[in-house]
């Protein structure tokens, strides 16, 4: 049986691969920063693609994006002044703005034509939340926005692609960074970023867990099983105040109790899996002893 689309290939390792069936090319670009697709995909239905690497379906991003957001959120008090660095496509944005206590959203991104590009032709991703009065847009560089920033913040989300060497987000997963985001958040604040495949780079996941562990007091990392990532995904917090693994068996209750009714992969049973991180990569990180700098950063193999 001869089959009609085209196959893009995203690369894992140098020697691992994910094989997309494509139907067609909707929209290709190359900004100041990198190459932007948003393709038809016969799995996944339309795809964002940034420098080779899927960063959203429309089929599953909501997995990845409610694992990201919701742990943070959920476990703060009362989230209230939220800021977002990167999530050019919006679900995060979406995510975050699913709580009523929230007031404000600045979202950082330093590439326009991501977002522009997104609300465009996979506008199912942000649905809306651009249009929301209680959003801040900013088109500019995250760290340099965090080094002269002034406020102050409940919950900060880190929704950057890989740190890959060359790339527009290496230098946002430093000890460094995440000190001065340490200066910006609240008494009770909450970082969280995504820390990249628990499976292809656990050295990493690893690297950003004990990083941001040299910064915050409470830190921690969990993942989740995205199908277009082909791989569990690692997702690393460090608090003030509040540790999301404590809503172990309760999540479902408090995101009632703030009114976050519209989720479609948490419940008590995903969110108690998000922590049963396995053995072995259990031991490569209690083993793992490296620390992320500017001097040193870390990076993905691809």
């Amino acid at each position: 049986m001869s089959l009609s689309w085209k196959w893009f290939t995203e690369y894992q390792t140098h020697g691992s691969a994910h094989m997309h069936g494509i139907k067609r090319t909707i929209h290709s670009d190359k900004s100041r920063f990198q190459e932007i697709d948003v393709v038809e995909s016969e799995e996944y239905g339309r795809m964002l693609i940034l420098d080779g690497k899927v960063q959203s379906t429309v089929r599953d991003e909501y997995i990845y994006h409610e694992a990201l957001v919701q742990p943070a959120m959920v476990a703060h008090p009362s989230t209230r002044d939220v800021l977002i660095l990167g999530g050019g496509e919006g679900a995060t944005l979406r995510e975050a703005l699913k709580h009523h206590s929230v007031k404000a959203v600045v979202m950082v991104d330093i590439d326009r034509r991501v977002v522009e590009i997104s609300r465009e032709f996979v506008p199912e991703l942000s649905s809306g939340a651009f249009e929301d009065p209680r959003v801040e847009l900013v088109i500019g560089d995250g760290r340099k926005y965090v080094e002269g920033c002034t406020r102050k913040f409940d919950v900060v989300i880190i929704d950057l692609t890989d740190p890959q060497e060359g790339g527009p987000g290496a230098m946002l997963y430093t000890k460094e960074f995440y000190a001065m985001l340490w200066g910006i958040l609240k008494q009770d604040g909450v970082i969280v970023t995504q820390a990249t495949s628990t499976y292809y780079s656990d050295y990493c996941f690893a690297t950003i867990l004990k990083t941001v562990g040299s910064v915050f007091q409470k830190a921690g990392g969990y993942h989740v099983w995205v199908p277009s990532y082909d791989s569990t995904w690692g997702i690393v917090y460090g608090s003030k105040g509040p540790d999301p693994h404590g809503l172990v068996g309760g999540f479902e209750e408090e995101a009632d109790r703030k009114g976050v009714k519209s989720l479609r992969y948490l419940d008590d049973k995903t969110y108690q899996a998000l922590f049963a991180l396995p053995k072995d990569l259990v031991e490569k990180i209690r083993q793992w002893e490296r620390i992320a700098t500017d001097a040193n950063p870390t990076f993905m193999p691809v």
